[in-house]
C-alpha cells in the first residue's frame, strides 16, 4: 500500500472533484467538433499509411533492351485512311526496314462513328523493282497491263502504275483514265479522301535509338535518300491534318500512373494545310513494386510547334503529324515501400494531441471571455 502511495505523487494528470466541475454548452461545441476534426485527421493519415511510400533514384542508364516499344491511339477527322500512311525512320532518317507492330486503320465518319472493320496497316512498304514485279506477275497471271510509258514491262494494278511513275518523277493527273485504277474503283477513294476520317492505333517496336515517325497523307517512298509523300491527284493544301491524340505512350503502362502530357491532347489546324512537329525527350523508368517485380517503361517530356505549309505562306515542308525523340542516358528508380507502423502511431499522437490542446485553449478563452463580460453586465460598465 505504501507503494502505491508513493507512485500516486508521480501522477501528471491529477484529477478534479466532480463538485467543483463545469460543465458548459460552448465546451460541448468545442468538444463535439474537436472529435469530428481527430477522425477526419485519423482516416487521412490510415489511407496514406496504406499507400505505398515511393522513393525516386537517379543513375544512369546501364539496361540498354534491344527494341523500343510505341504506343499510339490517334484519330485525323477530315482525311481518308486510304490517304494517310504512318513512316517510322531512325535518327539518320532512314526509314526502319525492320518492324514488329500491330497498328491498325480503322475509317470514321464526319462525326467519328466507326464505319468499316479495322485493317493492319503496312508500316514497312517498299517499291519493288521492275524485275521483281515482272516475277510475280508471271506466276500470278498472264494480263499485262500498260504501264503507260512510265518503264517497260507489265503494270496490273494501280497501285503499280503510281509507282512506276514515282520513280520515273512524272505527273500522275488524269487517274480516270488509267484503266487500273478503274477497276479498282480508284475515283471511288478519291471522293472520301475529305469525307471520311481515320482513326490510326496500335503499338510498334522499333530499334531503341533516337527517332521518329509520322502520319502524313499520301503513299510515301524515298529518292536518293530523300524520305517523301506523293499526294497526287490533290495538293498538299487540301489536306487538313487536325488530330486528336488519344493516347501516346513509350514501353509498358505502369500502375501508379505516368506522367503523359499528349494524353487526349488535340491538334487543331486553324489555318488549312498544317504541320504539326512534336520533339519528344524520353527518360526511361525503372519501377519496383512492393513485391520486388520490377516493370520497365518510360517518361517523356514534348516541346510542341505547328506551322502552316500553304504554298502561298512560302513555309517549307508538308502538312502531317510528325513525332521526333531523343533517348535520355539516365533512368529514374521508383521503389515502392511500406510506411512505418512506429510513424503512423507517432502521427496520430501528434493529431490527438494537437487538437485537444488547440481546443482545450480555445475553451478555456471562450470560458474566460463569457465569464467577465457577464462581470461586467452585472456590474453595468458594459457599455
Amino acid at each position: 500500500m505504501d507503494y502505491f502511495k508513493k507512485l500516486r505523487r508521480f501522477d501528471a494528470y491529477p484529477k478534479t472533484i466532480e463538485d467543483v466541475r463545469i460543465q458548459t454548452l460552448g465546451g460541448g461545441t468545442i468538444t463535439v467538433i474537436s472529435m469530428v476534426i481527430i477522425t477526419v485527421l485519423f482516416w487521412l493519415e490510415f489511407l496514406n499509411y496504406l499507400t505505398p511510400n515511393v522513393t525516386e533514384e537517379l543513375f544512369v542508364d546501364t539496361s540498354r533492351g534491344l527494341d523500343l516499344s510505341i504506343n499510339i491511339d490517334i484519330t485525323v477527322p477530315k482525311v481518308s485512311c486510304d490517304f494517310l500512311v504512318l513512316d517510322a525512320m531512325d535518327s539518320s532518317g532512314e526509314q526502319h526496314l525492320q518492324i514488329s507492330h500491330d497498328v491498325f486503320k480503322r475509317s470514321l465518319s464526319l462525326d467519328g462513328v466507326p464505319i468499316n472493320e479495322p485493317k493492319k496497316e503496312n508500316i514497312t512498304i517498299s517499291i519493288k523493282t521492275k524485275n521483281e514485279t515482272d516475277n510475280t506477275q508471271k506466276n500470278q497471271t498472264d494480263y499485262c497491263g500498260s504501264c503507260y510509258g512510265a518503264r517497260e514491262g507489265c503494270c496490273n494494278t494501280c497501285e503499280e502504275v503510281r509507282d512506276a511513275y514515282r520513280i520515273k518523277r512524272w505527273a500522275l493527273d488524269n487517274v480516270e483514265d488509267i484503266e487500273q485504277c478503274k477497276h479498282e474503283k480508284f475515283n471511288e477513294k478519291l471522293k472520301t479522301a475529305f469525307t471520311q476520317g481515320c482513326q490510326i492505333y496500335g503499338n510498334l517496336k522499333v530499334n531503341r535509338v533516337s527517332g521518329s515517325f509520322h502520319i502524313a497523307p499520301g503513299k510515301s517512298f524515298s529518292i536518293n535518300h530523300v524520305h517523301v509523300h506523293d499526294v497526287q491527284p490533290f495538293s498538299s493544301s487540301e489536306f487538313n491534318m487536325t488530330h486528336k491524340i488519344k493516347t501516346l505512350t513509350f514501353g509498358t503502362m505502369i500502375k501508379g500512373g505516368v506522367h503523359n502530357p499528349l494524353e487526349d491532347f488535340v491538334g487543331l489546324a486553324e489555318e488549312g494545310a498544317t504541320m504539326f512537329q512534336y520533339h519528344i525527350k524520353i527518360v526511361p523508368v525503372c519501377y519496383v513494386t512492393k513485391d520486388g517485380t520490377t516493370v520497365y517503361s518510360n517518361q517523356f517530356s514534348v516541346t510542341k510547334h505547328q506551322k502552316a505549309v500553304l504554298l502561298m505562306s512560302g513555309e517549307s515542308g508538308m502538312p502531317g503529324i510528325f513525332f521526333q525523340y531523343e533517348l535520355s542516358p539516365l533512368m529514374v528508380k521508383y521503389t515502392e515501400k511500406d510506411r512505418s507502423l512506429g510513424h503512423f502511431l507517432t502521427n496520430v499522437c501528434a493529431i490527438i494531441g494537437g487538437v485537444y490542446t488547440v481546443a482545450g485553449l480555445l475553451d478555456t478563452f471562450l470560458y474566460h471571455s463569457i465569464k467577465m463580460i457577464e462581470k461586467k453586465i452585472e456590474l453595468g460598465k458594459l457599455s
